[in-house]
């Protein structure tokens, strides 16, 4: 499932608009988590309740092929990234990198002007200080991904999820269709699910997430060739 999705900033991943998380399996999470889905305790508390399903095994496999890809500086994430901009008419296109700076704001402060788009009214000293990145080029994380059937633009419930849940993105639709149809979900990121959520990143999060979908299909073609031959072989050799 490719789409785009809110980051979830952490210390173990630099979540950046414009980067990709992919849901990965836990030993407790099939990568997905529907965070809203449980039953109310007690004391005000809330306990999640059921595990959405796993990926089929040919996904997983594949996954791990990108990811040691990636490790290894073998990815050819870049080409189809490549590719897909190549088709771009201009650098003006919705699908194109937005060349707005991208400004991580602290959870405490919440969008100035409710009636703009933009954060031209926000605390530019209110952003979260981050080391710059060597280049533009988008980084691959895999985690879980926080699902749920509502639009989160909320800090502070994003930073819950991540301290709970360890997730790295939040988004709302994979939770309605995991069980039904196993999958891998791609997730581009076009915001930090605060106030402050606007449109300006979705195209080339977009772009980026079927960037990596791209490459997993290419992985994924070889794998079931090689799956083919091994049956052949074992067909036509039993002994």
């Amino acid at each position: 499932m490719v789409g785009i999705g809110g980051g979830i900033p952490n210390e173990e991943a630099d979540i950046r608009l414009g980067d990709v998380v992919v849901s990965k399996p836990t030993h407790t999470h099939g990568g997905v988590v529907q965070f809203d889905y449980g039953k109310a305790l007690n004391g005000g508390e809330f306990q999640r309740t059921g595990m959405l399903s796993q990926p089929p095994q040919i996904l997983l496999t594949a996954l791990s092929k990108l990811q040691a890809n990636h490790i290894t500086g073998r990815s050819r994430f870049l080409d189809f990234l490549a590719e897909i901009e190549r088709k771009i008419p201009q650098k003006s296109s919705p699908l194109a990198r937005p060349t707005k700076d991208d400004c991580l704001y602290r959870a405490d402060h919440i969008h100035v002007d409710v009636s703009s788009k933009t954060c031209c009214a926000c605390d530019e000293t209110k952003t979260v200080s981050r080391p710059s990145r060597d280049s533009n080029q988008p980084m691959i994380h895999y985690g879980l991904i926080a699902s749920s059937n509502q639009l989160v633009r909320d800090s502070q419930l994003r930073d819950e999820l991540g301290r709970e849940l360890d997730a790295y993105c939040v988004e709302m639709e994979a939770a309605g269709l995991m069980n039904n149809y196993p999958c891998l979900v791609i997730r581009g990121i076009c915001d930090y699910a605060d106030s402050h959520k606007n449109k300006e990143w979705q195209g080339y999060a977009a772009t980026v997430a079927a960037a990596y979908a791209k490459e997993l299909l290419s992985v994924i073609s070889v794998l079931r060739i090689d799956q083919t031959r091994i049956v052949e072989d074992t067909l036509l050799n039993p002994g």
